[in-house]
């Protein structure tokens, strides 16, 4: 893939994002029940503080899956590589 495309994915991915985030009503990670807790509470500092919590035990799932995913896509690559190594009938890409 060429670093022009390369470069497009990622702005598309990063206005998606953007899009998301900005048409999106209040996304805070709660469930029902913490909400409804939360509610009744007028300390504001403290329901700041627990949306931040909810969303820091969000970080490490997220690095795992994201971490497996990188790790299945490099083993992949470097086993696309062993194949093409191996079997000399496969034809290089063509040159740009």
């Amino acid at each position: 893939m060429s670093a022009c495309l390369k470069l497009r994915a990622v702005l598309l991915i990063i206005a998606a994002m953007a899009a998301v985030l900005m048409l999106s009503t209040s996304a805070f990670g709660q469930c029902s029940m913490c909400r409804a807790a939360l509610a009744g509470s007028n300390n504001a500092l403290f329901i700041k503080n627990f949306n931040i919590g909810v969303l820091v035990l969000l970080v490490p799932p997220v690095t795992i899956f994201c971490s497996i995913f990188v790790a299945l896509r490099r083993y992949k690559a470097s086993d696309d590589e062993h194949e093409t190594e191996k079997d000399p009938t496969c034809s290089s890409p063509e040159p740009h």
